[in-house]
């Protein structure tokens, strides 16, 4: 098992039922943290040095931060569809309390940026189907540099319907050029049940890319997480009968640009697996994912 995969349970700490940080991950940026409250449970977050996107997986939030209050209706489950969320600022202290219970993703980056607490719309969200076929996938952009203002956080989720691969073709960003920026990645998923309750499944892919040696290939099960430092990462794949949901929350170093320093999400494609992306003007969307799924 490599150390860049963490089964469920196995990175808990605390109140979490999963905590990655830039120190325990070993590198710069990165965070998340995965919270589940009891109905009228609460939670006292201090953000320190990290911007934090507060983003409900299941049930309903209030945020009090900066004297700001801020309401997030979320959702049944993550296949419900987006979800509104919380944009909270470094070095502030923020009360979550759910009088319903639920669980709650803290979607991190360490920054010298200090924004404004605010509420992130659903309505805002941008959704886009990407890819064709079985490379078919539906992308929530809600963390995105085009999405939201941010210091270094970037954060989308991607749904996944069984039997299809996303993250394809495999693609990396860790080093900074012009056409790529230079990003720590963490995939978290959630995956469906079978029919009877059998437990979900799926895959997970990251190779050596060019100066990064790196080898991982892991069956992923419902909350798991990956964490990706560098290397070709994809694809993921979604086993038939089990739809797969992951989060992905990624920061790295500013990156320079013509106007200073930028945060940005740019990627290369793995050379041998490109040519996939030219397919996909013969073929239709899954239509799983034209569907309304609420």
């Amino acid at each position: 098992m490599s150390a860049y995969y963490l089964p469920a349970g196995t990175a808990a700490a605390g109140e979490y039922d999963l905590e990655v940080t830039p120190e325990s991950a070993s590198w710069g940026y990165s965070s998340l943290r995965v919270l589940t409250l009891e109905p009228a449970g609460t939670h006292t977050l201090h953000t320190d040095g990290d911007e934090v996107l507060v983003v409900p997986l299941a049930g309903s939030l209030a945020v009090e931060v900066d004297g700001v209050h801020l309401e997030l209706d979320g959702r049944r489950d993550v296949f419900a569809g987006p979800t509104d969320f919380a944009y909270l600022p470094v070095e502030s202290v923020a009360s979550l309390h759910s009088t319903a219970g639920g669980r709650f993703a803290l979607c991190g980056a360490r920054t010298d940026r200090v924004l404004p607490a605010r509420y992130g719309s659903v309505a805002t969200v941008p959704v886009e189907l990407r890819g064709a076929g079985r490379s078919s996938r539906q992308v929530r952009n809600f963390g995105t540099p085009e999405a939201l203002s941010a210091g270094a956080v970037i954060a989308c989720e991607v749904i996944t319907p069984g039997g299809n691969w996303s993250s394809y073709p495999a693609h990396k960003h860790d080093e900074a050029t012009e056409t790529e920026s230079e990003l720590e990645e963490i995939y978290y998923f959630e995956i469906t049940a079978g029919p009877h309750g059998e437990p979900g499944l799926g895959f997970m892919r990251t190779s050596s890319s060019p100066g990064h040696e790196i080898d991982i290939l892991e069956e992923v099960h419902d909350r798991d997480a990956v964490l990706v430092p560098y290397g070709w990462h994809g694809p993921a794949a979604a086993a038939p009968g089990h739809d797969m949901y992951y989060l992905n929350v990624m920061a790295g170093p500013p990156h320079p640009g013509p106007a200073g320093a930028e945060r940005t999400w740019r990627i290369s494609d793995h050379p041998d697996q490109t040519w996939v992306r030219d397919t996909w003007a013969d073929q239709d969307v899954d239509p799983r994912l034209t569907q309304q799924r609420g």
